[in-house]
């Protein structure tokens, strides 16, 4: 009862906190991405879906993107990406938080196979990579996927401001397009490790479940398009040329 109560009191909070900026039922709204847009994007998730630690850490200062170890010394630059690294870990918990909370809310539309098994697989996974490999080639899906977040988070940030603002969301399709892209150069890149004979990296098994990952996710998201952009199933009734339009403004 005491915890029924708890839970019951947050949606109530979380509700009334938003409301305001709630004005379309059909935009997916997450207390993540409402977080962000009030907050000019300074919350602790953002820290680590910025592109910038890992540019800064490794692939903007010397990385290589065929080859590159895990360096376990304690040399600035490792200790910097061991950093980012846990700290897009943590982030990765923040995120857990959009499904917690369209549970919570009876959002049940936006719960999908997708959605729950992105945001509760990237944890338990990324634990291992944060333990055994924080650094190197294994971490360049983290790099990509940082900035795909940019973008992604800017839209439902956009969403969840309300009606005035729907008539920027018109870009939902190719935000699709760009995730599908990511999972491409994925696996592209971590498929040429397969190919390397040299390629001294310090945990194989690493890259065949990013490998694994990035095939996954590039089938459910092309699943995901053609529902949503060729049968039109996970569209809103009220979207016509890609704007996102609220019934009652």
């Amino acid at each position: 009862m005491a915890f029924s109560d708890l839970t019951s009191r947050t949606v109530r909070l979380y509700d009334n906190w938003i409301k305001d900026a709630d004005g379309s039922d059909h935009c997916p709204r997450s207390l993540l991405s409402t977080l962000r847009s009030r907050s000019g994007g300074a919350t602790p998730g953002t820290c680590a879906e910025h592109g910038t630690p890992f540019v800064m850490s490794g692939w903007g200062t010397g990385y290589s993107f065929r080859c590159e170890i895990v360096d376990y010394s304690r040399s600035p630059t490792a200790l910097r990406m061991a950093r980012t690294c846990w700290l897009y870990y943590f982030s990765k918990f923040i995120e857990l938080l959009d499904t917690i909370f369209f549970v919570l809310r009876k959002k049940n539309s936006q719960v999908t196979f997708l959605h729950v098994f992105h945001h509760t697989i990237m944890p338990w996974t990324w634990w291992f990579g944060v333990k055994f490999a924080a650094g190197g080639l294994g971490t360049f899906h983290a790099f990509l996927n940082t900035a795909v977040h940019i973008v992604m988070y800017s839209y439902y940030g956009l969403c969840a401001l309300g009606p005035a603002y729907q008539k920027y969301l018109w870009w939902k399709k190719y935000l699709t397009s760009l995730q599908l892209v990511q999972f491409i150069i994925v696996t592209i890149h971590i498929g040429q490790f397969f190919f390397m004979e040299d390629c001294k990296y310090q945990f194989p098994v690493f890259l065949y479940i990013i490998m694994s990952y990035g095939c996954i996710f590039l089938l459910l998201f092309l699943h995901f398009w053609y529902r949503a952009y060729t049968k039109g199933q996970r569209l809103p009734k009220t979207v016509k040329n890609g704007i996102c339009k609220n019934k009652d403004h």
